[in-house]
């Protein structure tokens, strides 16, 4: 069992009967909504999860609220599931509480891939995860034309102005915490194609990236790179370079055509 597993049982009393419960089919992803108000990061984590359950096999209704951000039980962030009287945000706690409930795609992973996998997750969310932030929120064209206005579209004056400006603190702090804030876009971009080199040598010409099976780094992966390719942005820096990686445009490609029609094309 992860540490998130051991985390989410002590959160439920350590019910170690939830493996043996079915799974709800009540169950609801919030998330904002997606062409008005939605942002490039927002976007990549709520499709990483949504391919996650769809990978899983289970049963779930999105359902977009202008406020999902204040609904969320961890702080302002999303994706996150309610399921019974439960509410999880974020891809690794919902991995986590899927496994609890008996749910797994790498349950027969021998460790030493599983802890591969993870130290691939980890580089995901620490280099696509904050150049995302960064291309979104501190690259000022993109921030002024298509962040600001989207994040916050929904509120009343002086609101759908003050919390743009709240939220871009927050994110300029948070960056400039981990020396993201002080690099170039140039160097931004660096960073994401040695992401994607990592990635398409990992991949080759596998369907998954560990072989037959989807695991949750795939989930992951395609969320954060069909969300680049198909988000259209000023300058279309993070595009370009993920299309330098054919083999990574194409798993896109076989993750949409088997769990969802997105328009990839």
């Amino acid at each position: 069992m992860s540490l998130t597993e051991y985390a989410i049982q002590a959160t439920l009393g350590g019910k170690k009967e939830t493996a043996n419960e079915p799974w709800p089919d009540d169950v609801i992803l919030y998330q904002q909504y997606q062409v008005e108000q939605i942002t490039l990061p927002d976007y990549a984590q709520c499709l990483a999860v949504e391919t996650f359950l769809h990978m899983c096999g289970l049963k779930f209704r999105v359902e977009q609220r202008t406020n999902a951000e204040e609904m969320s039980p961890s702080g302002r962030k999303v994706p996150f599931i309610q399921v019974g009287p439960y509410l999880v945000s974020e891809f690794e706690p919902v991995v986590g509480f899927v496994n609890t409930k008996g749910f797994y795609l790498t349950k027969d992973m021998p460790d030493t891939e599983r802890s591969e996998m993870r130290a691939y997750m980890s580089m995901i969310e620490n280099i696509m995860g904050n150049a995302e932030l960064y291309l979104a929120w501190l690259n000022t064209d993109i921030a002024n034309e298509v962040t600001k206005p989207r994040y916050g579209c929904s509120y009343p004056w002086p609101l759908n102005w003050i919390l743009p400006w709240r939220k871009q603190r927050d994110i300029r702090a948070k960056l400039k915490a981990n020396e993201w804030a002080v690099k170039s876009l140039e160097e931004v971009c660096e960073e994401v194609k040695i992401c994607c080199q990592a990635l398409s040598e990992r991949l080759e010409k596998k369907q998954f990236f560990f072989g037959d099976h989807p695991t949750e780094l795939d989930a992951l992966v395609f969320g954060h790179l069909y969300t680049i390719v198909t988000t259209i942005l000023p300058g279309g820096h993070f595009t370009a370079v993920v299309q330098e990686f054919p083999n990574l445009a194409q798993f896109c490609k076989r993750i949409e055509d088997k769990y969802f029609k997105l328009g990839f094309d």
